[in-house]
């Protein structure tokens, strides 16, 4: 008891892409560039929205809330990341370690719910259009907001505090570039069955209601467009659905390769692979996914643009 005790107080060595000096800097400068892209494309996305009273609809508030999760995933994973690169510092102590994850799982959960009410938004938008302003209320969509961080907290909350119940006495290096729960579990010499079968649980229920809630908004959708008889209404409806559902297949799709997947059949290299793509790269993605085929955002920002040109 004593030996565990004393490993759960020192600190976890992220291993993470490589220990190779030469790469380090590379690695450095291409994340470095990556999470500038993501900040300004996420914080600028949600001023730009605040800024311009015609962005003011709940589509625009939910993609405001998109773009805080991304910003909030990129932020808890990058730093830390990128300072490993140069200082050779792979260390984090295990309350850092628990800080990181219980964020990560926070911003991530909250990303699934509010890609569920994107979808729902859209249902509304066009298969009940004369009802929309009725049904997307400003309460509403505060209401679905709210619900989304207060089940994202208490869904991080809940494995963080399960992840107390184990003992790390077998090794402290964690094959991961941040503190994920599956390689956490990996090391440890507690038996974390009841910690999997939670993850399977909760996170598992979830992913499977929001998996749903997209599936049955965007059937719906689909029937509804194949009624419209106007070319212009169908060309319209796609490209306002278009980007959503290519940002939620990007999203589930590599959280579902992440976590569906029998654990054995999983090397620690595909692993890392599999959560770079969703906690690095999708991150940057959404804010171009989202704005660069929309006019209404596009017009947004050349008027902002033109308001500091004038000040200037």
């Amino acid at each position: 008891m004593t030996e565990e005790n004393e490993t759960l107080a020192i600190e976890f060595v992220l291993l993470g892409f490589t220990n190779h000096p030469g790469l380090q800097v590379l690695l450095f400068v291409v994340f470095l560039g990556i999470y500038i892209i993501t900040m300004v494309g996420n914080i600028g996305l949600i001023v730009l929205i605040w800024m311009n009273s015609h962005l003011h609809i709940p589509m625009y508030f939910f993609l405001g809330d998109l773009a805080l999760a991304d910003a909030c995933i990129s932020t808890t994973i990058c730093p830390k990341m990128l300072m490993s690169f140069i200082t050779q510092n792979k260390m984090i102590s295990f309350s850092a370690c628990m800080v990181q994850f219980n964020f990560f799982s926070f911003s991530a959960t909250t990303e699934c719910l509010i890609l569920a009410a994107m979808a729902y938004d859209r249902y509304v938008a066009i298969c009940k259009p004369l009802l929309y302003p009725m049904v997307m209320t400003n309460k509403l969509c505060s209401q679905l907001s709210i619900f989304s961080y207060v089940v994202g907290f208490l869904h991080s909350i809940f494995h963080v505090g399960l992840l107390f119940r184990l003992s790390f006495c077998r090794s402290n290096k964690i094959h991961h570039f941040f503190c994920d729960i599956m390689p956490l579990y990996k090391i440890s010499c507690t038996d974390p069955s009841i910690n999997v079968l939670m993850v399977f649980i909760f996170s598992g229920s979830i992913q499977v209601f929001t998996i749903l809630s997209i599936l049955i908004s965007y059937t719906c959708i689909l029937f509804a467009i194949l009624k419209k008889k106007s070319p212009k209404g169908i060309s319209k409806a796609f490209s306002t659905c278009g980007a959503h559902l290519f940002s939620v297949s990007l999203f589930f799709g590599s959280l579902l390769f992440m976590y569906v997947r029998p654990r054995s059949l999983q090397a620690d290299t595909q692993d890392m692979m599999d959560s770079l793509f969703y906690t690095i790269v999708i991150p940057m993605l959404n804010p171009f996914i989202y704005s660069l085929r929309n006019k209404e955002v596009i017009e947004a920002l050349r008027t902002a643009l033109r308001q500091i040109i004038l000040l200037k």
